[in-house]
C-alpha cells in the first residue's frame, strides 16, 4: 500500500504580548531583557518620567554621576571592563549634548555603548522648544546607529537592535533619542524573539585580491613600522600579531 504523506501547517509563531505599560515602562523592561544591571544617569525634563520607571526595576541599579560626560565615560568604563554593553542616559538639550565626548570616546575605541536621551515632545521637535537640539543629527558622524522613537511600538525591536548592534562586529555606540510624549503613551509591547537587519554586516572580510596588493605593499616596503593600537588587546589578536610580526 502506498502511503501518502501529508505535510502539516506549521502554525504562526506567537507574538510575546507583554501587560499594557508606558512607554517609560516599556524601554525599562526592554532594558532589563537585554540583561542590564547598571545605567548611568543624569536627570532632567525629558527623562524624568524614564527616571520614575526606573526606580521600579528590581534588577537595574541607576547610578548618578555628577555631570552627562561623567556618566557616559562611566559607561564606557564599565563595558571596557565588564564585556557588557554600557549603558547611560540624560535629558534633552544640554544634557544629551553632554554626552557627545563619551560617545566620540567609545566610537574611537570600539567600546559597545547604548545612549539614551529624552527629547522634546514629537509636536516641538525642529521649532526650537526649550532644550531641543538635534542630538540625532549631531551624533551620526561617532555612532554605528542613531534610532529618533517615533512610534511607542517600536520601543521593543529599537532597544534589541540597538545592542545587537552595539556588541557585534566593531563594538561601537548606539543613540535613542526618546520624546517626552511617547514615554508618557501607554501600549502592550510586543517582544521580538528575532532581529532582521538586511543591511547590517558586522563582520566585513577583504577579499583576496585586497589582500595580496596588501601583501605586495608590505613585501616591497625596506623598513617597516607597525603602529599597533588597544584593539589588538580587546580583540584577543596578540597571538595573531606575534605571528605576522
Amino acid at each position: 500500500m502506498s502511503q501518502t504523506k501529508t505535510k502539516r501547517k506549521s502554525k504562526p509563531a506567537r507574538r510575546k504580548l507583554g501587560k499594557p505599560m508606558k512607554g517609560c515602562e516599556i524601554l525599562v523592561a526592554a532594558l532589563e531583557r537585554e540583561g542590564v544591571d547598571t545605567l548611568f544617569a543624569y536627570p532632567g525634563g525629558a527623562s524624568m518620567e524614564l527616571h520614575q520607571a526606573l526606580t521600579k526595576s528590581k534588577q537595574i541599579r541607576t547610578i548618578l554621576p555628577r555631570h552627562e560626560q561623567g556618566g557616559a565615560f562611566a559607561a564606557g568604563g564599565y563595558a571596557r571592563a565588564s564585556g557588557k554593553v554600557g549603558v547611560c542616559m540624560a535629558t534633552s538639550g544640554p544634557g544629551a549634548t553632554n554626552l557627545v565626548t563619551g560617545i566620540a570616546d567609545a566610537w574611537m575605541d570600539s567600546v559597545p555603548l547604548v545612549a539614551l536621551t529624552g527629547q522634546v515632545p514629537q509636536a516641538m521637535i525642529g521649532k526650537g522648544a526649550f532644550q531641543e537640539t538635534d542630538f540625532y543629527g549631531m551624533t551620526l558622524s561617532v555612532v554605528k546607529h542613531s534610532y529618533l522613537i517615533t512610534d511607542i511600538c517600536e520601543i521593543p525591536r529599537v532597544v534589541k537592535e540597538a545592542f545587537h548592534i552595539a556588541h557585534t562586529g566593531r563594538p561601537g555606540p548606539v543613540v535613542i533619542d526618546f520624546p517626552k510624549n511617547i514615554q508618557q503613551q501607554v501600549a502592550q509591547p510586543v517582544w521580538p524573539d528575532k532581529i532582521n537587519l538586511p543591511g547590517y554586516n558586522p563582520s566585513p572580510k577583504a577579499d583576496d585580491l585586497e589582500l595580496n596588493e596588501i601583501i605586495g605593499l608590505i613585501e616591497k616596503t625596506e623598513r617597516p613600522v607597525l603602529y599597533v593600537g588597544g584593539g589588538i588587546i580587546t580583540g584577543n589578536a596578540s597571538k595573531e600579531l606575534r605571528a605576522f610580526v
